[in-house]
């Protein structure tokens, strides 16, 4: 196949991929005054029972299992209203239909729960409907039963522990796979709140329930409830509810806390919640949606005046409360929110005192549109041509794998420094850096500009060491020092961790673009994913050098022109980010407390210094760049050029993140309710708020930063393999070695596109927290095997064998018992295979080669 056609094959697949994802994004028209809106309805109520129209139920169990809605209990007033001398009836009448089917029609079950029952807790579980308390006319009950449907047929399993007390009118919800109940009463005869708090852990329910540390404020029932992240953990939230003074009379109360179960703490929230006995659902990565409410009640009386139909909108990063819209219907209060996707179902209620509504009120959530727009395609195209002509024009250089590989030693150090960049970077900067400062603080920027930590370490020890060895892939030092089977071990740790990085920086972007832009998630992999394989298939590490060379002026160009926007829209500009940054303590660096379960200053730093030395002492991606320079001096230059662009790097990216906190708190109706990924915040502003062409710019910075990362990996692997492993089976003279390296990286680079895709189906909920758990695993293990071999004489095969095999179990551990904070798992991976590898070495005997020219005492002093 001649270039020139591989070239134009390449020219066509970028054009039809770029014109397939402007095909599967949605546009509306340009003008959009909402960025999202709640398309509500009322057309579903509840069947008419005993031959008379249903006037609708309080207080009922509801939920969703599969498709139907079941609707179960309740309260009313059937005869009369109470001012008319009516009697308030519980009901065990359990109804239930498909809301997916148009033609479907209510299912009622009369006499279905095990008693008449009301104003308990609902908790959809994949089993079924989990209902919590109640009360009936008479008394409150701690029961707990799972409602289950399976073929048309309404099952009960009682065998649940019971709640401790018996509790009516709480509020509950599901978190982390473990069931929070809060406040209530206790009593019928009595009018008292309680300030109880339990817990179900869903995974040893046979233990019951525990109680938990109340909150810091009045007891409370008919409060408001709901499960979301606050920016660091995903917490339960409590808001309004009333309580009962001495006198009897009832207190509205309007405040709101978040609970921690991670910290097992409290934390009062400095807002107004006026939604007392209204509804609460989670939507998004951190808004809190409150439909309706009793803001107040007639003094000296449990009565209310009326009902708020207000929807309000809570976003737990900015702590911010505004009022979105007015229903357009009554919405209910007392009563229970079912979810289905971007649909809620308000499960009948009361709508005035003493009086409830039949109808089922619905909403949708419509996701924000926009269409992509010509100047933005064009934009795009040219980007991704750029590339394209850098992949030919260093295809026709490549003569055999020393070119390929190495570039024959002729890349200009300042390019390789660009490119040690923008490999270290990626899309993990350029995304998940800015969400997680705009979404906690800076107790993360040490881990990137920890690279001065081990500068020295690197241009002293490491790079002399490799240059000196003139080894092509690090794990050829394994086979000298060690043996074959540690070098082939180590090279298919590196190949897979490759493929596994390879699949996490495609998905990363192409999921944000998706949820952001509704881009068709896999032409979003595709797209970057052929792309890059196809340059750095052609050009060898060259192309790969100097496309992350440009790609690294995109992607800091683009985080700039984010900030100077975004700062010329919030008042006082640069000032006003600053101040108000630092009021909500968004610039701190961690505590100094030394807690290696959290991430405070000294866990960071601890963690920063063996990642670090890890990533630019043993991974190929690296160590091949060392060798790309004609010199061993140049090498040195390269490093100090990605040392000293990370720190400001470092500090524009989560400048970045911050600004946008500040952006957001001032205009909190800008946020998106539908969007889920808590990493997706940049690409959610450049998309809703930039105007054509730089959105285009923008879009191609967050294609360049995946890219950057994804040819280095694709190169190296493929140098890994072709150097460690095929090199043991085939004798290829040099152009069949070329052919089989542009194999190779087809083939890992196919391998990493189909795992983006399959990444793509899982439910993962933070990809940074996935990938330190992949460099604890793999990078962790093989830190720690190199320091091994390189400062120590005693280390043999079988122990560093052991060593490895031993991390991995450590890891593991580490992972499943959180003993230590992810950002730790490679300091325990490294130091475990140090320490058992070592301890190994001394007890189990193993053979002794020369190694006086293998550790780092011969080598430096010859100099």
């Amino acid at each position: 196949m001649s270039n020139t056609f591989k070239i134009k094959t390449l020219f066509w697949i970028c054009l039809f991929t770029v014109f397939q994802v402007k095909a599967n994004t949605r546009s509306i028209s340009s003008e959009y005054p909402d960025m999202e809106k709640i398309e509500w309805s009322n057309t579903l109520a509840l069947p008419e029972i005993n031959g008379k129209a249903n006037i609708g139920i309080a207080g009922a169990f509801s939920g969703f299992i599969g498709s139907n809605l079941l609707v179960g209990g309740g309260a009313n007033f059937p005869d009369a209203t109470p001012w008319n001398g009516g009697h308030k009836t519980w009901w065990n009448t359990l109804y239930y239909i498909n809301v997916q089917d148009p033609d479907a029609k209510w299912n009622i079950i009369k006499e279905c729960l095990p008693r008449t029952l009301a104003y308990g807790n609902s908790i959809e579980l994949p089993s079924g409907i989990l209902c919590i308390g109640g009360c009936d006319s008479t008394q409150c009950y701690s029961d707990v039963f799972l409602l289950q449907l399976k073929d048309g047929k309404v099952k009960i399993d009682t065998d649940w522990p019971s709640l401790p007390v018996p509790l009516a009118n709480s509020t509950g919800v599901l978190l982390d796979n473990k069931i929070y109940i809060a406040g209530g009463q206790e009593r019928m005869d009595v009018q008292e709140a309680n300030g109880h708090f339990f817990m179900l852990d869903l995974a040893n329910s046979k233990k019951g329930w525990k109680t938990l540390p109340t909150w810091p404020g009045a007891p409370r029932g008919y409060a408001v409830s709901a499960a979301q992240s606050d920016g660091f953990d995903k917490c339960f939230y409590l808001f309004s509810g009333r309580n009962y003074k001495a006198d009897g009379s009832v207190e509205v109360l309007t405040d709101g806390f978040a609970y921690n179960p991670r910290l097992n703490i409290w934390k009062k929230l400095d807002l107004q919640f006026p939604v007392m006995a209204g509804t609460a659902i989670a939507t998004g990565a951190n808004h809190i949606l409150f439909l309706g409410g009793v803001p107040q009640l007639i003094s000296g009386s449990d009565k209310h005046p009326g009902f708020d139909n207000t929807v309000r909108l809570y976003h737990t990063i900015t702590n911010t409360l505004i009022e979105k819209e007015t229903a357009p219907y009554s919405i209910p209060v007392t009563t229970n929110i079912a979810r289905k996707d971007n649909s809620f179902y308000l499960t009948s209620g009361e709508i005035k005192p003493g009086i409830r509504t039949p109808q089922i009120l619905k909403g949708e959530i419509i996701p924000f549109e926009k269409g992509l727009g010509v100047v933005n395609t064009i934009v795009i195209i040219l980007y991704f041509a750029s590339l394209a002509w850098i992949g030919y024009y260093f295809s026709k250089k490549q003569k055999n794998t020393d070119d390929y590989f190495k570039g024959g030693g002729r890349l200009p150090w300042w390019a390789v420094g660009l490119s040690i960049f923008g490999t270290s970077l990626s899309a993990i900067t350029f995304m998940s850096i800015p969400a997680k400062s705009y979404s906690s603080d800076w107790s993360y920027m040490l881990v990137n500009a920890g690279i001065l930590m081990v500068v020295p370490i690197i241009l002293y020890l490491f790079i002399p060491f490799y240059r000196k060895l003139n080894v092509t892939t690090a794990y050829e030092y394994l086979e000298q020092r060690f043996n074959s089977l540690i070098r082939v071990i180590c090279s298919l740790a590196f190949i897979l961790f490759q493929i596994g990085r390879m699949g996490i920086v495609l998905f990363l972007p192409a999921i944000a673009l998706n949820v952001v832009t509704g881009f068709d998630i896999f032409l979003c992999i595709g797209l970057m994913g052929i792309l890059s394989l196809i340059y750095t298939m052609m050009g060898g590490i060259e192309a790969v050098v100097w496309t992350d060379a440009l790609q690294v002026v995109v992607l800091l160009g683009g985080a700039i022109l984010v900030v100077i926007i975004a700062v010329a829209n919030i008042p006082d500009g640069f000032s006003g980010v600053i101040r108000e940054a630092a009021s909500d303590n968004k610039f701190d660096l961690g505590s100094l407390n030394f807690d290696l379960k959290q991430s405070t200053l000294w866990t960071v730093l601890i963690a920063t210094f063996f990642t670090n030395l890890t990533t630019y002492g043993t991974d190929q991606t690296m160590v091949q760049r060392y060798m790309t320079t004609e010199t061993e001096k140049q090498a040195k230059k390269s490093v100090l050029t990605n040392a000293f662009l990370t720190i400001p790097a470092t500090l524009l990216f989560f400048f970045v993140g911050t600004v946008l906190y500040v952006y957001y708190k001032h205009s909190p109706a800008e946020l998106s309710l539908t969007i889920t990924d808590g990493d997706a915040i940049l690409p959610w502003y450049i998309y809703s708020e930039l105007p054509q062409g730089v959105t285009g710019l923008l879009i191609s910075g967050i294609f360049a930063a995946a890219m950057s990362t994804l040819s280095s990996s694709m190169n190296s692997a493929a140098t890994a393999y072709i150097v460690d492993i095929h090199s043991k089976i085939v004798t290829d003279d040099s152009k069949n070695s070329l052919h089989a390296a542009k194999i190779s990286t087809l083939l890992l680079g196919i391998a990493g596109i189909a795992f983006a895709y399959t990444m793509a189906t899982w439910e993962i909920k933070s990809l940074w927290d996935e990938f330190n758990k992949i460099l604890g695993i793999i990078l962790g293990s093989l830190g720690g095997l190199f320091l091994l071999g390189m400062i120590t004489r005693r280390a043999n095969a079988t122990g560093a064998l052991c060593g490895i095999i031993g991390s991995i179990f450590i890891q593991l551990i580490m992972i499943h018992f959180q003993y230590v904070h992810l950002l730790l798992y490679t300091t325990t991976g490294f130091i475990s295979c140090f320490v058992i590898g070592y301890i190994a070495s001394l007890v189990i005997p193993g053979h002794k080669k020369n190694i006086d020219h293998l550790t780092i005492y011969k080598i430096f002093s010859k100099k």
